[in-house]
């Protein structure tokens, strides 16, 4: 188990830590979530802690209390993003949770369109790698998106340009295939309509759709950006949930 840290309230760090695995997929939906006792023992804390942990996640919407039988997660759909992927990648070296799977729609080295040669801090007209998926789980799709990478990786990193899976996911296996190491990421969202291709990706039907757009920016121990990526994900496929102490 990590450590409790003094900063938050015990029972929001046990809280959080189970509702990190429900997110990176760890704790699927049917699974049951450690009891009372476990979680006390687990943690060392008193019964009232774990069980004030388990009644902030059932707050949340992430598990249910069963008769008889336990707390379990709930079935709920929303899609994971690359902070959960990121921990899956780490520990167990597949960025994908089961029952997700990705097609890879496109991989190629194209010009960089202005704002993506901005972020990677290409020139203009410089080229840059694009590979296109759209992710899909067991009930369709749940995710469109692009992955911009700086286009002198063709060489050093030549599986980019290859329509297919990378398991281990982009940002691993750059990191293996150059020594780069990822550091730390940049998050901005906002919501908008789909366009015709996004809502044909995301199987959506007529619209207009909002959609979550979300870009995400990998940058390594030197500050240097890796990956820009552009997600767009369905409109009953996102949320937002932050949990923290206000005292």
């Amino acid at each position: 188990m990590p450590e409790l840290r003094h900063v938050e309230p015990k029972y929001l760090q046990i809280a959080n830590h189970i509702r990190d695995q429900i997110n990176n997929g760890t704790l699927r939906p049917g699974d049951e979530v450690p009891s009372e006792r476990q979680i006390a023992a687990d943690w060392s804390v008193a019964r009232p802690t774990a069980a004030r942990a388990l009644e902030a996640l059932k707050n949340q919407g992430l598990v249910e209390s069963r008769q008889g039988a336990g707390t379990f997660v709930k079935d709920q759909p929303t899609a994971r993003r690359a902070r959960e992927r990121y921990v899956r990648s780490r520990q167990i070296g597949r960025i994908y949770a089961p029952g997700e799977y990705a097609v890879i729609v496109s991989a190629e080295l194209v010009e960089a369109p202005e704002h993506v040669a901005e972020t990677l801090r290409l020139a203009s007209g410089e080229q840059a790698i694009r590979r296109q998926r759209v992710t899909h789980s067991e009930d369709g799709p749940v995710e469109s998106s692009v992955s911009w990478l700086s286009g002198e990786l063709a060489e050093t990193a030549p599986l980019l340009l290859v329509k297919d899976r990378i398991k281990i996911g982009t940002i691993a296996y750059v990191e293996n295939a150059t020594g780069r190491t990822a550091e730390y990421a940049s998050d901005r969202v906002a919501a908008r309509l789909a366009t015709d291709e996004e809502a044909a990706e995301l199987e959506l039907g007529e619209g207009p759709h909002a959609v979550l757009n979300y870009r995400h920016t990998v940058y390594d121990t030197q500050g240097g950006p890796i990956e820009f990526a552009e997600s767009v994900y369905p409109p009953d496929r996102w949320t937002f949930e932050q949990d923290y102490s206000v005292r």
